[in-house]
């Protein structure tokens, strides 16, 4: 599989999930092809955004971020089997950011590094099979 979108702002992208409360992200996942992207690199089916979205309205949207920080988790894990140089998104970098950041734009700044590691891993993956 040839990844297309290997620059993704990550900074941009929070921003706005983070303004729109997570909107933004239920149309950019299906319609950006992110989720496919995603269960191509991991390598398995994951839950659809849209869905853990819906989940989070009844846990004041706990459940959207724990299954975020869960891909970021799967993603770190890839990266490093890869050999990809850090830093990389984790599990903690997108919960921290998001719970005790939330007040200094942590959203934007962890769904940066989670586009980061994403980014390089597609990068090094185009590079491979080319």
């Amino acid at each position: 599989m040839y990844y297309h979108h290997t620059n993704r702002p990550g900074f941009l992208l929070g921003f706005i999930d983070f303004f729109t409360a997570g909107l933004f992200f239920l149309f950019y996942m299906p319609l950006g092809g992110l989720q496919k992207e995603i269960e191509g690199i991991l390598g398995h089916k994951v839950l659809p955004y849209w869905k853990a979205y819906l989940l989070g309205i009844p846990t004041l949207f706990i459940y959207p971020l724990i299954w975020m920080a869960r891909i970021s988790e799967e993603l770190k894990a890839k990266a490093i089997e890869m050999g990809i140089d850090g830093p990389h998104t984790s599990w903690w970098h997108m919960f921290g950011w998001n719970i005790f950041g939330i007040l200094l734009f942590g959203p934007a700044v962890a769904t940066h590094r989670f586009f980061n590691t994403l980014n390089k891993i597609e990068r090094e993956l185009n590079r491979r099979n080319n």
